[in-house]
């Protein structure tokens, strides 16, 4: 297992990120109105390109690996469709008709449509119209009663993952009529009209939900709780789903990807990606962290420098410092290389406004958890 690849990009916190297909791009939002593209096919990451459109902070970033086309969504409540045409980005306006801040997009696997989560109490599902040239939307509502925090798209195209401040992940069809498909029976259902409810799920122990992930088969719905728990919700054809609750003793977790579908990675204030696993989907437990930057010190030289340092300035120079590569709040996982069924590497982005690149090596996981902290 290789270090980490870790870049400092500013010294902003990241609020959103994404790669693009061939890992030669990356476009950031260093929590301001502006999108900055890099071109990252060198060791030296540089700033090729600033998207300027939006006037309030950029929420959400996707860059689509297939088209190369980029969706970005604003508090300004608006949305935009990046289309790079002789080397220059050119906009296109998305009709979301919300009244509040976005919060959250990301594009469909057939990248034919995408999801734009927000503080309206809805999702809008974006399709490119042809007829007026432009991007129209269908709004998903009910009964959905707070703001969207995230959305994931299920492998077929059509089933839509939400995680919401009412506490409660949902799975809803997708469908637009014109753009899809019939899609097959899965274990959410066969009759899909658009807004249907297909699952509705919370932790236990309640808790906002700040992330949410279908697994690589689309059989399985994980997502994370403000009450530090990881959930993982297995529907059934009787009605009756079986939800696994991890507690965990961390901080809130914020986002989270499958590695696999017995492994999933997440990450959040406790600002290093963790391991969950299980054999056989009923067992799921913390791992441990994924993180391995153990601070090596004399424990003697540790001593003297924290006295002297008190004496001199009446407090210790390590107070702040953490045993993790970032310094503060993971705010997002992302899958970097691999494939869906298999993740290899994984990227982060925090407040620290760090951009880090793992290998994804669960043999290499440290077990104890305490050691995050000073």
């Amino acid at each position: 297992m290789s270090s980490p690849d870790v870049h400092e990009l500013t010294l902003s916190p990241i609020t959103a990120h994404s790669f693009n297909g061939d890992k030669t791009k990356l476009a950031v939002c260093p929590n301001d109105t502006n999108v900055h593209i890099y071109n990252t096919s060198s060791n030296n990451w540089s700033i090729e390109a600033t998207l300027k459109d939006h006037d309030k902070v950029v929420t959400g970033i996707d860059f689509a690996p297939n088209s190369n086309r980029i969706v970005t969504c604003s508090q300004d409540r608006n949305a935009y469709v990046w289309t790079q045409e002789n080397g220059v980005w050119k906009p296109a306006l998305v009709l979301l008709r919300i009244n509040r801040a976005a919060t959250y997009v990301r594009w469909s696997p057939n990248e034919d449509k995408f999801a734009v989560a927000s503080g309206a109490r809805a999702i809008s599902v974006c399709y490119f119209d042809e007829d007026n040239d432009w991007w129209g939307s269908k709004h998903i509502k009910k009964p959905i009663r707070s703001t969207v925090l995230s959305v994931d798209w299920h492998p077929n195209n059509v089933l839509l993952a939400s995680g919401s401040a009412d506490m409660k992940a949902r799975v809803f069809s997708a469908f637009i009529k014109g753009v899809d498909k019939k899609p097959t029976p899965t274990v959410w259902g066969d009759k899909l009209p658009f807004n249907t409810l297909c699952g509705e799920f919370q932790s236990s122990r309640g808790g906002w939900v700040h992330s949410v992930a279908f697994s690589p088969s689309g059989d399985a719905l994980a997502f994370a709780g403000h009450d530090s728990s990881i959930n993982i919700a297995y529907p059934s054809a009787d009605g009756n789903p079986t939800v696994v609750t991890v507690v965990t003793p961390s901080l809130p977790y914020l986002s989270l990807i499958w590695a696999n579908d017995r492994q999933i990675v997440a990450a959040g204030h406790d600002c290093a990606p963790v391991l969950f696993e299980t054999s056989d989907n009923q067992d799921w437990h913390l791992t441990g962290s994924l993180d391995e930057n153990k601070k090596k010190t004399s424990i003697t030289t540790s001593v003297l420098s924290r006295f002297k340092t008190m004496d001199s300035r009446g407090s210790s120079d390590n107070d702040t410092d953490l045993n993790t590569i970032h310094q503060n709040t993971i705010l997002q996982v992302r899958p970097y290389s691999g494939s869906p069924d298999q993740v290899a590497q994984f990227s982060t982005a925090g407040v620290d406004g760090k951009i880090v690149i793992w290998d994804f090596d669960p043999s290499r996981v440290a077990k104890d958890l305490s050691s995050l902290r000073v």
